[in-house]
């Protein structure tokens, strides 16, 4: 028996956030009848977390890849004039994958993402180097491995509220991620907030849901009273 694969269509409009394919562990025919649906109805669709071989399996349908992010679009947005800017900020190239997951996911949302990849603490003068630039995005997102320390010293230098995204990049006691997720948790740095080990998709929701709350809230202050 074939099993019939349900898609949220509304779920954007009910929450500022369309539901998103997490592709890992669904088959190509599952994959496959999400994406004739969008392509039926004139939607856009993300998947993340695509393995290669869903990657191959998907190749005859119109999607736009990013295998080092493992994602696919459909129908993606062009951003607006006034999108919300996104700084990404990776503290090694290993985090990569991870941060541009971020991006496509940001960008498929309707923000403007922009990648500051390689400026962890073990070289700290190559976070200085760009700090003045990153101050200027009102949202933040950082993603590394390991120790996670960059969490902790970029939220301590910016105004924005920081989104850290813990990855699975390490080995020994930081293997898995969870010693840069506890360390993001126990930051003592205020205005950081954590997502799930990898999950650059939830830190680009999140990033979205903050630009959405500061555009109402923009709008509430400019109505006349």
């Amino acid at each position: 028996m074939k099993a019939h694969t349900m898609f949220d269509w509304t779920r954007g409009d009910r929450t500022g956030v369309p539901e998103v394919v997490l592709a890992e562990h669904k088959s190509i025919e599952q994959l496959s009848d999400i994406a004739t649906d969008a392509i039926d109805r004139g939607c856009p669709l993300l998947m993340t977390r695509l393995t290669p071989a869903q990657i191959e399996g998907l190749t005859h349908l119109p999607l736009s890849f990013d295998p080092l992010a493992r994602t696919a679009t459909l129908n993606a947005p062009s951003p607006t004039a006034d999108a919300c800017a996104v700084g990404i900020v990776t503290a090694g190239t290993s985090d990569l994958p991870v941060a541009m997951e971020a991006a496509n996911s940001a960008a498929f949302l309707g923000l403007k993402p922009r990648v500051f990849a390689d400026v962890g603490v073990a070289g700290l003068w190559r976070l200085q180097g760009v700090i003045a630039e990153i101050r200027t995005f009102p949202v933040l997102i950082a993603v590394a491995g390991m120790e996670g320390a960059l969490f902790s010293v970029l939220a301590g230098l910016v105004r924005a509220p920081v989104i850290a995204v813990p990855t699975s990049v390490g080995y020994g006691v930081a293997q898995g991620g969870h010693a840069a997720l506890h360390s993001a948790l126990a930051s003592c740095s205020p205005g950081l907030v954590v997502v799930n080990i990898d999950n650059g998709f939830g830190a680009a929701a999140a990033a979205r849901k903050i630009a959405l709350s500061f555009k109402q809230f923009q709008a509430l202050s400019d109505a006349p009273e």
